[in-house]
């Protein structure tokens, strides 16, 4: 199990990119369906998969800095301008709040981890 307990870590990061599109769906009154939500945050799960494969997720899962950084810039980075090529749009408001709540998330869920996992280890001793 621990070699593979990464995954359920990046299994979060995907869900909450989807809470994110479906967040974003649910504000611009934009039905919240399955086939929607997953349209609207596909860029973002694609780039979002290329930086954790990029940054050796498997190792670097849970690290803030420089990796979690590093995910939460790529995903942004590489999922606007997937999104922009699927023919959506990528107006500044929408990058802002993009930007912002990706890092709530990528690396907020980092940091939250990060703590768990290290008084989890205070605990053992």
């Amino acid at each position: 199990m621990r070699r593979y307990g990464w995954l359920l870590w990046f299994v979060l990061d995907l869900v909450l990119v989807v809470v994110f599109a479906a967040s974003g769906r649910s504000t611009h009154e934009e039905s919240v369906d399955a086939l929607g939500t997953l349209g609207t945050a596909a860029p973002f799960l694609i780039a979002l998969t290329a930086a954790t494969l990029a940054t050796k997720g498997w190792k670097t899962i849970n690290d803030v800095w420089p990796w979690g950084f590093v995910v939460w810039g790529g995903t942004v980075v590489l999922g606007l301008g997937l999104r922009v090529l699927m023919g959506s749009t990528a107006a500044w408001p929408f990058i802002l709040v993009t930007t912002g709540t990706l890092a709530l998330f990528l690396i907020g869920r980092r940091a939250v981890a990060g703590l768990l996992i290290r008084n989890r280890v205070k605990l053992r001793g």
